[in-house]
């Protein structure tokens, strides 16, 4: 993953620099940093370094749950995601280092009711949704894909903490936990 990443960028920001040492020891982690800071990519390559490289075997189910307040930003981070996802895969294929294929699955209002019958068949590993669509998982078969979560990625929090949107949020979550 470093080759990836130095090949990308000429060296980690600040808020990756201090934000990698307590999300890789599983911590709870709040990276406040101006935008294009690289926030999001810290938080999802500890979780991307686990689910492809950890010797591990897994059950089915989500590992990785992003929160977006915005479905336009959920679709965005999850097109994002291809570009690490394929090439630290290559890297790895390149240096011949055994990895895993991480699948991201985005769940919104807009998502047709086949895919969301899919998703709850296959779960992907990094589900990206919004916090109204949380709560439709919590409250339906859903759920079954979310017990194996270990990382819950919430961004943008600030938009929504002190709103109806963020309580119940903060309720979703609690009853995810």
């Amino acid at each position: 993953m470093r080759v990836w990443f130095e090949g990308q960028f000429e060296a980690p920001t600040r808020a990756q620099q201090l934000g990698w040492p307590p999300i890789s020891a599983g911590r709870s982690t709040l990276l406040l940093a101006p935008t294009g800071s690289g926030k999001t990519l810290a938080a999802f390559l500890a979780a991307i370094d686990r689910l492809m490289f950890d010797p591990e075997p897994r059950a089915a189910g989500v590992r990785v749950l992003y929160v977006s307040p915005l479905k336009a930003l959920a679709v965005d981070v999850e097109r994002n995601l291809r570009a690490p996802l394929a090439g630290i895969a290559a890297e790895a294929a390149r240096a011949d280092v055994p990895h895993r294929h991480v699948r991201v699955g985005v769940r919104t209002g807009d998502t047709p009711a086949s895919e969301r019958a899919a998703m709850r068949r296959n779960p992907p590993e990094i589900l990206v949704t919004t916090p109204e669509s949380l709560d439709l998982i919590l409250t339906s078969q859903a759920r079954e894909m979310l017990p194996t979560v270990e990382t819950v990625v919430v961004d943008e929090i600030h938009a929504i903490v002190g709103t109806k949107r963020g309580a119940h949020l903060l309720l979703s979550l609690e009853r995810l936990e």
